[in-house]
């Protein structure tokens, strides 16, 4: 996780052009495990932007060298927090998606940030709009 941690901060730290913080980390599921020897390569790029913040996929790839069978690891999501010298929270750039899969992880950013403030208790279940189109939820008066 640490070196996750560290490339996903270099690509945010390079979208915001300030120094970054972590705020949180998504779920971190091994779909294949790395085994001793492997040769690992990590992916980092910012999926969108919100004021001050940024979500960062990152895509774990790992090789076996001798037998040369390349895998998928894990990815994950972190969100960072552009801060100035002053240690405050500076405005970060709009991200542009450009391909399909681009739009498709800027599209779900939405939700993947309403999901993480519900689960920090920064925002009531009740107005994430985006997570109640997905589950077809009704206001109930």
């Amino acid at each position: 996780m640490h070196w996750m941690d560290i490339v996903s901060a270099i690509a945010a730290q390079k979208h915001s052009n300030n120094i970054v913080v972590t705020a949180s980390v998504d779920n971190i599921s091994f779909r294949h495990p790395i085994l001793l020897g492997n040769v690992v390569t990590l992916k980092a790029k910012v999926t969108r932007a919100f004021n001050s913040s940024m979500e960062v996929r990152i895509d774990v790839d790992a090789e076996d060298v001798p037998s040369a069978h390349k895998f998928e690891s894990n990815s994950a999501y972190f969100t960072f927090v552009a801060i100035a010298k002053n240690g405050k929270p500076v405005e970060v750039p709009e991200v542009e998606p450009e391909t399909d899969q681009e739009r498709e992880y800027y599209a779900g950013a939405l939700r993947r940030r309403q999901l993480r403030l519900i689960l920090s208790g920064r925002m009531k279940p009740s107005d994430a709009n985006e997570l109640k189109s997905i589950f077809d939820i009704k206001e109930v008066k």
